[in-house]
């Protein structure tokens, strides 16, 4: 089926590829990541990038976590228009705190789906299930034009509901542990495997930052991670896809000299103030999968009784150390371009070397066999925007990851 021009996606018009276009999500890629493993002689297909492509950096949207990120590439848009603020939310309305991992929590369908509207073959994979529903949302599986499955349920894929039945049995490589390197390196493989015998039209590769949680650029492991993405990558790069590499956030550390965590725990502070459970404080970086951070970040958002002050809780977190930013949820919607009925009534950013928790006694940091290094603020929102060939990019206003497939369409369609 021939692809009909132009695709438009939430008010943007992509251009229709003549090669693949990929976009490669690597998560909590800090730049610094790069910079270190090219410097050692590790990357030499993405040296060759950065020196004859496009070599930028972008900024991600904030809060700088997994599922806004990740949402806003697949959609080219920010939260406000797609609706997926955080990894996970507050619901008034029910009074519960759930995961926002669900399809109903989408606001706007995904570039994907109007690629595949329009006829084009579309491949997704992803590290983490978490993120397969609302990747593939408006995607059918029945015509051979879809492909949308995980590492972590590789195993189980099925042909009907994930276009690709068995992927870990169709890789030739056993379903990874949930926190590995492996569940990176079976995106990448796929990638390469779906590019060379499927040969889509738009793919989607989106890896798991479980290295980057553990490993300063520094580390010998975070070395090999990115030794073992430049071997795949050669092979994308061999098969003439356009290829826009960037990241949902960077990653800093967040512990002090002597390893131990560095937390400003909010809702304390907010029981001391107000009163036992009084507000509720919603650490949007929480999801299935905290064992690497606690589920400590820089970003979370506070609902405040109907009585509270809130002109004097907002000036007595501003006063608090560690915490950068104290917003309002109008001048949090202005400024980071978030749906207001989604993030609380205080927004709170922390520092590059701190993060918020909610209560001491409510995180459980006996996992952490190293210092703890975590995301989701302003300091994380600088991310690589790396394209194999040469893009004609604006020097403003400043580029953004979720511009990664308007671009990669572009260098598809010279």
């Amino acid at each position: 089926m021939t692809i009909q021009s132009p695709v438009v996606a939430n008010g943007r018009a992509y251009c229709i590829p003549k090669t693949c276009a990929i976009a490669i999500c690597l998560d909590g890629c800090e730049p610094e990541y790069l910079d270190t493993a090219i410097a050692d002689g590790l990357m030499p297909t993405l040296k060759r990038m950065r020196e004859t492509g496009t070599d930028r950096l972008a900024h991600s949207v904030v809060p700088s976590f997994t599922n806004p990120n990740n949402l806003s590439i697949a959609t080219g848009r920010p939260p406000v228009v797609h609706g997926i603020c955080g990894n996970y939310l507050y619901e008034p309305e029910t009074g519960e705190e759930v995961m926002m991992n669900d399809v109903r929590f989408l606001r706007a369908p995904t570039l994907f789906k109007q690629f595949y509207d329009a006829g084009a073959r579309v491949a997704i994979v992803t590290a983490k299930d978490k993120l397969r529903a609302l990747l593939g949302a408006g995607l059918a599986f029945d015509d051979d034009r879809a492909k949308c499955f995980s590492a972590e349920k590789s195993d189980t894929s099925t042909a009907q509901q994930h276009g690709q039945a068995e992927a870990s049995k169709w890789l030739g490589m056993a379903q990874p542990e949930v926190y590995s390197a492996e569940l990176s390196e079976f995106v990448f493989g796929a990638g390469v495997k779906l590019l060379r015998e499927w040969k889509p039209d738009v793919m989607y590769l989106t890896t798991t930052d479980y290295v980057q949680h553990k490993y300063a650029p520094d580390r010998a492991e975070a070395k090999s991670f990115y030794e073992m993405f430049d071997r795949y990558l050669t092979e994308l790069d061999a098969m003439g896809a356009a290829i826009v590499i960037t990241a949902d956030h960077g990653m800093k550390p967040k512990h002090h000299a002597d390893g131990s965590p560095s937390v400003v725990y909010v809702q304390d502070l907010l029981d001391d103030w107000l009163g036992k459970a009084a507000a509720r404080l919603i650490l949007p970086i929480t999801d299935p999968y905290v064992v690497h951070h606690g589920a400590l970040g820089s970003f979370a958002t506070a609902y405040l009784p109907e009585d509270a002050d809130q002109d004097d809780i907002m000036a007595r977190l501003r006063a608090t150390d560690g915490i950068t930013d104290v917003l309002s949820n109008a001048e949090a919607v202005a400024r980071f371009e978030l749906p207001g009925d989604r993030i609380g009534d205080i927004i709170l950013v922390s520092g590059e070397n701190i993060c918020i928790g909610t209560s001491q006694h409510r995180h459980d940091l006996g996992a952490l066999n190293e210092p703890l290094r975590s995301h989701g603020g302003l300091t994380e929102q600088e991310v690589p925007f790396i394209c194999n060939r040469v893009l004609p990019l604006p020097e403003r206003p400043v580029l953004r990851n979720f511009d990664a497939f308007f671009y990669a369409t572009q260098a598809a369609a010279l």
